[in-house]
């Protein structure tokens, strides 16, 4: 894993900094959780990054010279403390998960652990960690102190000692996304948008006295006078209209579905006013525009999110592929420096302190990281896991788990043996003769049809075919691009893929292949390697072809191990 550059922020609180700035102003994070109740597409993206972030895994991993991030080995010490971080794998999704929407919405949470001898909660070991996670809401300032609302008491926070810190005391962890003008201050997507976000409220409640409106009448109905005009009065005394306005009013507001929402209100006027019956119906400019402008503002609040705008807009006009890009990018520059920010946390003031009072000599290359695999699944991954499987590259416990069976459906030794025995027979014709006894080398007459065991095909010949297949891939992606299978609007990012990948990303019946001449031109060389390594250039041919039309039908990228095992069936000479 390359290194990433971590623009996040994190402290314990202490002394020195009760002293100090604090928790900061949160004035302007207050009016981003009133969006979050009030305006459904800012809580549709913050519990979209939260879910998206509860999928991810936490690890211990070790900060080598280059960079890279390597998994602690199991029964390490640092792979045991951030297995018990929030209780474990569930408690973690758990934190993920809030982290989520508390980092897209007001930018900033707490993370309050106690000893459990302290908190006597049933749900965590004697000797473990009771872990919460707590909005800006919930923890505040108090004559020097910090006080945290958890479970609806308020909990006086100790102040930590920066000099020495206790790793098993209590501790207030503040975690934020930094301001990139006050990096002390927290900053949020919200933030930016909360003016849109106000004018999106006024549009909407703009959109429901609209809808109002139309229900208090539809319209004025104008007849000639002489017409019989109703009344509600006795005595045959006109009613007033202010009256008669207020009362169909009334009526449709209170019951939007009596005659009152739907009829126009009947108007007698003077018959030289008016020559014939006339239908006006109340409107105005504004109601087409508000609802255009209500669009406007979703839409730029879409765009101003760290996640891809199509991901809040709907993904209706997106194909599967397009699906797949956009979910990639939205983990890529939405959900992984979200995870960066919280682990960073974990490393900084928690993971670290730990090892760091345990003597632990390394303590400073330890870190907590994070793997975002789980939510980088394929559509396709049973076939996937079928075709590895087949090819030997993934054991039967891991195409069990892909196929959506357990352990308890795997067979035993006997219906193993039976298996095996079956295949044999299958293998095995009846007619065939007796096999001659077994002699010694120097004693066998005949010259031998195939290489010992131990021979397989040649380096030189494992690359030519290796640049073969990737040359057919090369090719067989470049036609993918113009072909249904990748619409026009999806071109464009599709350049940007390596096109002997291409295939990986775009679902390709075998059928297809075939149809779309994806591999046509792509054996041309098969003839003269073939007989530079004295193989039959039909079978090299055709066996080449075989393995990639089978890649690209299962969406499986190309690997050089296994062109060995390809190659097996036509291996037959001196090479």
């Amino acid at each position: 894993m390359t290194r990433r550059e971590i623009v996040a922020a994190a402290s314990r609180y202490t002394s020195r900094k009760i002293r100090g700035r604090g928790t900061g102003d949160q004035s302007w994070q207050l009016r981003a959780y009133d969006m979050y109740h009030q305006v459904p597409e800012v809580r549709f993206a913050a519990n979209w990054i939260g879910n998206a972030m509860s999928g991810a895994r936490l690890y211990a991993g070790r900060r080598d010279d280059d960079g890279s991030v390597d998994p602690a080995p199991p029964g390490h010490r640092a792979a045991e403390i951030v297995d018990q971080i929030a209780g474990g794998a569930d408690g973690q999704a758990k934190l993920l998960g809030l982290f989520g929407k508390h980092l897209t919405v007001p930018g900033e949470g707490w993370i309050v652990v106690r000893p459990n001898e302290e908190v006597l909660s049933p749900y965590v070991p004697e000797d473990g960690h009771d872990w919460r996670v707590l909005s800006v809401r919930e923890v505040r300032q108090q004559q020097g102190k910090l006080i945290a609302e958890i479970d609806g008491e308020e909990v006086p926070i100790p102040e930590g000692d920066p000099e020495t810190m206790d790793p098993a005391g209590p501790v207030a962890i503040r975690v934020w996304e930094p301001d990139p003008e006050r990096s002390i201050e927290a900053d949020s997507p919200v933030r930016s948008s909360l003016e849109l976000l106000e004018e999106l409220l006024l549009l909407n409640a703009a959109v429901k006295a609209i809808a109002r409106s139309r229900i208090t009448g539809r319209g004025l109905l104008l007849i000639p006078k002489g017409t019989r005009f109703p009344s509600a009065k006795q005595g045959g005394e006109e009613d007033d209209l202010i009256e008669i306005f207020m009362t169909v009013a009334e009526t449709a507001i209170r019951d939007p579905e009596s005659a009152a929402a739907t009829v126009p209100i009947v108007l007698e006027l003077p018959a030289d006013t008016i020559s014939e019956i006339k239908h006006l119906k109340l409107e105005s400019e504004f109601d087409e525009l508000a609802l255009k402008l209500r669009e406007e503002a979703i839409r730029r609040f879409a765009t101003g999110l760290e996640i891809p705008a199509e991901i809040l807009l709907g993904l209706g006009d997106v194909n599967h592929w397009g699906a797949w890009a956009l979910t990639s990018e939205a983990i890529r520059l939405g959900i992984e420096p979200k995870l960066a920010t919280v682990a960073y946390a974990l490393t900084q003031q928690w993971l670290r302190p730990i090892l760091e009072a345990e003597g632990d000599p390394e303590w400073h290359r330890w870190m907590v990281w994070y793997d975002t695999s789980p939510l980088r699944v394929r559509t396709n991954r049973s076939e996937t896991a079928l075709q590895a499987f087949d090819r030997g590259v993934i054991s039967a416990d891991a195409l069990r788990r892909e196929t959506g069976f357990d352990d308890s459906d795997a067979p035993d030794e006997t219906e193993q043996q039976q298996n095996q025995d079956e295949e044999t027979e299958e293998e095995t014709p009846a007619d065939t003769p007796p096999s001659e006894p077994d002699l010694p080398v120097d004693e066998s007459e005949a010259e031998p049809d195939t290489l010992p065991a131990s021979a397989g095909p040649s380096d030189g010949l494992l690359a030519a075919a290796d640049g073969m297949i990737w040359g057919a891939l090369t090719a067989a992606g470049e036609k993918l691009r113009k072909t249904p299978a990748c619409p026009r609007s999806e071109r464009g990012r599709a350049r940007d893929v390596e096109p002997a990948r291409l295939h990986t990303l775009l679902t390709v019946d075998k059928g297809q292949v075939e149809q779309w001449r994806l591999l046509d031109g792509a054996w041309t060389r098969a003839p003269e390697i073939a007989k530079r390594y004295g193989l039959d250039p039909d079978c090299l041919s055709s066996t080449l072809d075989q393995y990639a039309r089978e890649l690209i039908a299962a969406g499986v990228e190309h690997e050089y191990r296994i062109v060995s095992s390809v190659l097996t069936s036509c291996v037959g000479g001196d090479q």
